[in-house]
């Protein structure tokens, strides 16, 4: 069963969210500059092939921490992830949106981003 969170527990990971988003971000940037450099070029300041594995997989690492804590990943540009949780008996997701600096957000498990709302 996955796990459930209450607001303060979502809350008291959002530093390390929030570090783990700076990463990817970054390496998703690379890998996206990287990627059009040799499409283009055939060669970029930032490495070949060799290097867009590399970032892969640390793209991929990066995202098996929020899976880890059980927080799910919407979407990768823009990063997006949900808490599962329950607020007044409805199942939610605690939705956090790249760029934001706090966790502000909620929307109905059926509803998605779509329904999304400030947090009570």
């Amino acid at each position: 069963m996955a796990r459930i969170f209450t607001v303060d527990e979502a809350r008291s990971l959002m530093p390390a969210v929030l570090e783990h988003a700076r990463a990817f971000v970054a390496v998703r940037a690379d890998l996206a500059e990287l990627t059009h450099d040799l499409r283009q070029a055939g060669a970029s300041p930032l490495g070949g092939l060799p290097e867009a594995k590399g970032l892969e997989a640390r793209m991929d690492e990066i995202l098996s921490w929020f899976d880890a804590e059980d927080i799910e990943i919407k979407g990768v540009a823009p990063l997006l992830v949900d808490f599962p949780a329950v607020l007044g008996e409805v199942s939610v997701r605690l939705c956090w949106l790249e760029g934001e600096t706090a966790l502000g957000w909620y929307h109905r498990s059926d509803l998605g981003f779509p329904g999304r709302r400030p947090l009570p």
